[in-house]
């Protein structure tokens, strides 16, 4: 079964609504692939202008700089890895199986239940592997706090930090430990294609065995 997934992002991240015509989505989409293939350091407008066959002027209309067009895309998989946690969770009442699920969907690299449209969530995937901590390491992180730019993280952190006190309501540090394993599935992954003597899974290479690890991390923590 397929499931459309849109979510409506803050306003304060774009100038004009990337989503509201051809163009503006080709943007984001071409944005995507660009990002996962080069980087976002090597990441200009004036690369995604001559992609999409526009000008750089244009794009600048809808984003004030590549930092908010970052920022909009890792809003996007936030919110996307939380819509696909309130879907999985929707018929699981027992907390130990939710935890597994959570984790299983934060290190799996493909899901084809839930559609993206145009867009390429492996490749999003990717960014957010690669570049996710550059959204908020920023001297803006503070004025993009009280702006709530980060809310999509801030709101799939805190779903997460539910389970965990619905597992053990007695655990003192439910959102520290969401926010760990958010990053560390993350971190883990690139440390496994990058640097493998940073971690432990570099001979087979296989998701799995970060999920493993995720598991074994959250169920000694909590009681």
């Amino acid at each position: 079964m397929k499931i459309e997934f849109n979510p409506t992002l803050n306003e304060k991240l774009f100038k004009k609504n990337p989503q509201s015509s051809d163009l503006r989505r080709k943007i984001i989409k071409e944005s995507i692939n660009l990002i996962s293939k080069i980087g976002y350091d090597q990441f200009t407008f004036d690369k995604l202008a001559t992609k999409i066959e526009t000008t750089e002027a244009t794009i600048y209309r809808y984003f004030v700089n590549k930092h908010k067009l970052l920022i909009y895309l890792l809003s996007w998989y936030w919110s996307y890895l939380e819509f696909r946690i309130i879907i999985q969770l929707n018929n699981v009442t027992n907390p130990a199986n939710k935890i597994k699920k959570i984790i299983n969907i934060l290190v799996w690299e493909d899901n084809l239940e839930i559609n993206f449209g145009a867009f390429d969530h492996q490749s999003l995937h990717i960014i957010a592997i690669a570049e996710g901590n550059k959204s908020y390491f920023s001297k803006d992180g503070d004025e993009n706090n009280k702006d709530m730019l980060y809310k999509p993280l801030k709101d799939l952190s805190g779903r997460i930090a539910g389970i965990f006190s619905e597992y053990d309501p007695t655990y003192k540090y439910p959102n520290t430990l969401a926010n760990s394993i958010i990053n560390l599935s993350h971190l883990q992954y690139f440390f496994m294609h990058h640097l493998p003597q940073l971690c432990d899974f570099e001979k087979r290479k296989r998701p799995k065995d970060i999920k493993t690890f995720l598991e074994e991390l959250v169920f000694s923590n909590l009681m």
